[in-house]
């Protein structure tokens, strides 16, 4: 009888099942570090961005103490809001510039590899299509943004150390608040990061698809044909059913993942954003969420075959 306590063996199934997860995730984690060393402006603009506002809040840091006690000078505005208003600027200005990192990235996804012929050779490796197409696709849609929030939150920590540092030398003391709920406002821009990247999935697997179709110019093909199907359906019929849901699909989102009035009716200011104000239920309940991730999932399968057939240029 064994008393030794050993170690009961690994089943060979489970090892067997195991492996495989390995064997299949391990090409889809290479493919997208290969993405992030080809791809160097994925992290260096967003670095760049929050860099470039550092140091335009550091300047505006001399005139903390008069902005301080001007702060009723913005009329109506809550002091939480004037607080908040340089870090949401800061928010804003990432997830603008981030945004525009992954548009255009996306419009050049497949459409390098066919440009410089390098397709032949990344064909030749033990790498599917499906794998690369969603290493490809999970750039704007997963690294960018785990990438913009990392960012916002450490730029948001820098800016609350220096202010505080600042307001200490100068001597003014803790007497009046200088510092927003930072805590909460990271909590609602991780909120805002998720809703957003749900939200525009479909217009970034859609650019990935016309990038691997189109032979030129593939924000022109990426653009123009719904600008001008929605152009000819307001001439024909003089209506705005294709326009509105353009309009919808970049915007819409605000009105499904956020109360825009408070309980008393009054507009809810941006540059600050209550708990109470995210409407997570009504966002996974709203139709034109999964309408977008069905189209996103097509664009995506069109995308695999399209690389599988589509000759270099």
């Amino acid at each position: 009888m064994n008393t030794q306590g050993n170690a009961v063996p690994e089943s060979p199934l489970s090892s067997q099942a195991a492996a495989a997860v390995m064997s299949e995730t391990r090409p889809l984690y290479w493919s997208i570090r290969r993405e992030l060393w080809e791809n160097r402006s994925i992290y260096i603009t967003p670095l760049a961005v929050a860099a470039v506002y550092l140091f335009g809040f550091l300047i505006s840091l001399f005139w903390v103490p008069r902005s301080m006690r001007g702060m009723g000078a913005h009329g109506e505005m809550p002091p939480v809001n004037v607080l908040a208003m340089p870090y949401s600027h800061a928010s804003m200005l990432i997830m603008l510039i981030s945004s525009l990192v992954g548009i255009f990235y996306s419009l050049d996804a497949l459409h390098s590899e066919r440009r410089d012929r390098s397709i032949l050779f990344w064909k030749s490796l033990p790498v599917s299509d499906l794998t690369t197409v969603l290493s490809k696709a999970s750039i704007p849609l997963v690294v960018l943004p785990l990438l913009t929030f990392a960012v916002t939150v450490a730029l948001h920590l820098i800016m609350l150390l220096l202010s505080g540092a600042v307001r200490l030398g100068s001597g003014s003391g803790t007497a009046m608040p200088w510092a927003p709920p930072l805590f909460e406002m990271e909590l609602v821009t991780l909120y805002a990061t998720a809703v957003l990247v749900a939200w525009h999935a479909p217009i970034y697997c859609w650019f990935v698809l016309v990038s691997g179709w189109a032979r030129r110019a593939t924000f022109l093909w990426a653009v123009l044909p719904p600008v001008a199907v929605a152009v000819v359906e307001y001439v024909a019929f003089r209506t705005l059913y294709v326009g509105s849901l353009l309009h919808n699909r970049l915007g819409g989102f605000a009105a499904a993942a956020f109360d825009l009035k408070d309980k008393n009716g009054v507009p809810i200011d941006a540059h600050f954003i209550p708990l109470a104000q995210l409407a997570p239920g009504r966002f996974l309940s709203s139709p034109g969420l999964w309408i977008g991730l069905v189209s996103a999932a097509i664009f995506l399968a069109a995308a695999v075959r399209m690389r599988r057939y589509r000759d270099p240029l």
